[in-house]
């Protein structure tokens, strides 16, 4: 009697621990079924008719980008088709776009096409992972919320990247495209940058100089998108400098950029400064070293780094 009473007390405690592990499916499975994902269709309900033709400007934009892929991927990355969605008409459509945008398994496209080699196109829970997934969806979010108002126009294009097919959303107005993906993360860019030195420029007894360097990005349609530079122009009389200044800029539409320069060498046989520049596309990130006074760059995305020293003489 005994033994028949412990074998139901142990067949008890079995039938609780199964009830319980039961309820913890269905509770997961509730959580799980109560996180829904925002799709396409919920975008749509949040669209009225916009433009009924795509502006000038946005036609110009997509043609040019269409002959630069060609003449430096080589057709590797082609847009495909276009189509007109409408107008974003309410809050909740701009909330969604942010989510579509940022959402891992949409594609986005990384590199410089000058240098196809550093071209990346995929999804964006491919090409990331762990703590660039979450810095790269951040910095997708963000640019992606500063650009998209209602009203903005929208349209879906088609692309084919070595044979697979995907769309990404294209947001725009009369103006050109404001955000889209792919757009967002390519860029035309000579990373060797460019440089001008002035003549001497005599004033009374004292002479100046000059020298500038800069490196720019440009959209995938050729226009000027960022810029990172310094300029450095002492000040002298004959063969002594007397006083240095040092200037410094950056700026990128949809990315980030830093800049930072300081005078080293004010007086004697030369100037000298330093220059800390760096600029890329919304899935990575820039930081300045004020002890090393360096910018660095992390994540993945399009990106130019530029840290160095100047010196200029008379």
């Amino acid at each position: 009697m005994k033994k028949l009473v412990t074998t139901f007390k142990l067949f008890a405690v079995i039938s609780v621990l199964t009830l319980t592990a039961c309820q913890d499916d269905n509770s997961e499975m509730i959580q799980d079924s109560t996180v829904s994902k925002s799709s396409s269709a919920d975008l749509k309900k949040e669209i009225t008719p916009g433009l009924k033709t795509i502006p000038e400007n946005v036609q110009i934009q997509i043609s040019d980008s269409k002959k630069n892929l060609e003449q430096y991927l080589k057709n590797d990355l082609q847009i495909t088709g276009i189509t007109i969605l409408g107008k974003l008409s309410t809050q909740k459509g701009i909330e969604i776009s942010q989510e579509l945008i940022s959402d891992k398994e949409q594609f986005v496209a990384e590199g410089n096409i000058l240098d196809p080699e550093t071209v990346k196109v995929g999804k964006i829970g491919v090409l990331f992972s762990g703590d660039q997934l979450t810095e790269a969806q951040k910095g997708l979010k963000e640019s992606a919320s500063e650009q998209i108002k209602t009203g903005t126009d929208l349209l879906e294009i088609s692309w084919n990247y070595k044979g697979e097919t995907f769309t990404s959303l294209c947001f725009y107005n009369e103006s050109g495209i404001i955000w889209d993906n792919v757009f967002a993360g390519l860029v035309m860019m000579d990373a060797r940058g460019n440089s001008e030195v002035s003549s001497n420029e005599s004033q009374a007894k004292v002479s100046s100089k000059w020298f500038k360097e800069w490196w720019t990005a440009n959209w995938l349609w050729g226009s000027k998108r960022g810029e990172i530079g310094y300029k450095i122009t002492i000040y002298y009389s004959g063969s002594s400098v007397s006083n240095v200044d040092v200037s410094d800029w950056g700026n990128i539409s949809l990315g980030k950029a830093k800049s930072e320069s300081k005078v080293t060498k004010r007086t004697g046989a030369y100037g000298q400064c330093r220059y800390a520049l760096g600029l890329c596309t919304p899935t990575g990130s820039l930081s300045f070293n004020s002890s090393n006074f360096s910018v660095s760059f992390s994540g993945l995305g399009s990106n130019v780094v530029s840290n160095g020293t100047k010196s200029l003489y008379p």
